[in-house]
């Protein structure tokens, strides 16, 4: 007897029709084609043994399975179900006259219980364009799949509960998540606030603009003056996700299986913060079965890199792509998968290798030529791509019990939304095209015209400074988003004179 099970295979972030199909015939034999990995392969030993201690009998005679379309690859253990259920059918064990309307997806355990699996968000996506009328799946994905609309899904427990239920001998009530609501409940949830960062105005200023612009920034100062924890406050003053960039970040977190416990939605903005330590490959996303790297977990998002320096050079450079383009590919021989990054990249460095070059009152013990060394670890095209670099200098002892309280994240994230609602305004017929940081050369000098006196400011400041002429565009765009978060039409004086403050490695005199 054939029967056929609608499934889904992952493939990037998108989730693509599978069916399995199982084959019961007489003889002797098991097996399992349709370029299935290793994981799908030992599917046997789960699949028989949780058959039996399930309370059902395994079928004796020939098994074949062919997960097709057979040129896809199969990765992974959410075909476990799948298959037990269409071998119960092929056997008889399951009473049900069509499967065409129910998608299956589940790992086995070896007591018949169901675990999670990812990609359970692409995978309800799919069976909702697939017009399923039923997508079966473990209780621990049932809140992220419950979230979209228009299909029911429902969280067996076992296998027995699975069977009961397609059988028509249980009822079982289908998840489902109201995204609207959990959204606005959880958006503005947040463990930590701008508001408890005593003193350092200059820096906070700086993030403000990074955040209304979308601008890249490196924040360099001394061990403990506080450039990790201005780093992590970043994404609170963010403009809020939407929900259609909640539901594309969530995608990703679910393809990497990093959902789990009823997780419905991912309502704030992302924080990624990977050690120095780490491959290229885990940055950017790959291996033999390609998974999203800390770029696309970083998606909609902040990717903080602390102890810049001390990254590996080839694992900076993969970071300029991504950086221009807002996604990776994926190349091999035998396939390609392309997945989003478009993140904010905030990077932190000690200005020398001792630490202390910059700090106010500890000596510097670097020999000559140190300094430059360091810096110099970081490439000029990637320092190219980072608007502002900021020196960070840390807050006297005796002031930090002192200070008063400054503006928290929700006072400064409304200055960040009036800013970004603006540049919606001026790029909204241009695709792909968000914020100033984004801006090709052409359209810099369409919305960044400069009048006659703001231009012999600048021709000043870069023979004066002896700014680098890759310090041009970024200026520019730093003093269009100033000038936006004033509601300035003009870029004046003011706003480049601040912007060029925001320049330091560019300085010709910098390390010296």
């Amino acid at each position: 007897m054939l029967v056929k099970i609608p499934a889904a295979a992952l493939y990037g972030v998108y989730a693509y029709p599978v069916s399995v199909e199982v084959n019961l015939s007489p003889g002797l034999g098991y097996a399992i084609v349709g370029l299935p990995d290793s994981a799908v392969k030992e599917s046997r030993e789960r699949v028989e043994t949780a058959i039996r201690n399930s309370g059902f009998s395994f079928p004796r005679g020939k098994i074949i399975i062919n997960l097709a379309p057979a040129d896809l690859r199969k990765e992974g253990t959410a075909y476990d179900l799948p298959i037990a259920v269409g071998i119960l059918a092929a056997s008889g064990q399951v009473e049900r006259s069509a499967w065409d309307d129910v998608m299956v997806m589940g790992e086995l355990s070896l007591d018949g219980s169901l675990m999670p699996i990812r990609g359970a968000l692409p995978i309800a996506i799919l069976a909702r364009k697939r017009h399923m009328r039923q997508l079966i799946l473990p209780p621990a994905n049932g809140g992220e799949a419950g979230v979209v609309k228009d299909i029911a899904v429902y969280t067996p427990t076992s296998l027995r509960e699975a069977v009961a239920f397609l059988s028509g001998r249980l009822t079982l009530s289908p998840v489902f998540v109201d995204a609207r609501a959990l959204f606005a409940q959880q958006q503005s949830q947040s463990e930590v606030d701008l508001r408890e960062v005593k003193g350092q105005w200059q820096v906070k200023r700086a993030l403000e603009i990074a955040a209304a612009g979308g601008h890249n920034i490196l924040l360099i100062g001394p061990p403990g003056a506080g450039k990790t924890m201005l780093a992590r406050r970043l994404p609170t003053i963010l403009p809020t996700l939407t929900l259609e960039e909640a539901l594309e970040t969530t995608r990703i977190h679910s393809v990497a299986g990093l959902l789990r416990d009823q997780a419905g939605l991912i309502t704030q903005r992302p924080f990624r913060a990977p050690h120095h330590t780490i491959s290229d490959i885990a940055l950017v996303g790959g291996g033999n079965y390609p998974m999203p790297g800390e770029i696309s977990l970083a998606h909609n998002g902040v990717l903080f890199l602390d102890e810049l320096p001390e990254f590996k050079r080839q694992v900076l450079e993969v970071l300029r792509q991504p950086l221009e383009e807002g996604r990776i590919v994926i190349a091999r021989a035998r396939f390609r998968v392309e997945y989003p990054a478009r993140f904010m990249l905030v990077g932190a460095m000690n200005p020398c290798p001792c630490g202390y070059y910059t700090h106010p009152t500890r000596a510097c013990t670097c020999p000559p030529g140190a300094i430059q060394r360091y810096t110099a670890r970081i490439s000029g095209p990637l320092l190219d791509r980072i608007d502002l670099h900021i020196s960070v200098s840390p807050v006297e002892t005796s002031a930090l019990t002192t200070l008063a309280e400054g503006e928290s994240s929700a006072e400064v994230r409304a200055r960040v939304q009036q800013a970004r609602d603006i540049q919606r305004q001026r790029f909204g017929d241009i695709p792909n095209l968000y914020t100033n940081a984004q801006m090709p050369p052409k359209l810099v000098e369409e919305f960044c015209s400069l009048g006659e006196a703001e231009r012999r400011l600048m021709e000043n400041a870069l023979n004066r400074l002896q700014l680098s002429a890759r310090a041009y565009d970024r200026i520019l765009k730093v003093a269009r988003t100033i000038a936006d978060l004033e509601g300035s039409e003009a870029i004046r004086a003011e706003h480049l004179s601040e912007a060029i403050t925001y320049r330091t490695l560019d300085r010709a005199s910098w390390g010296l």
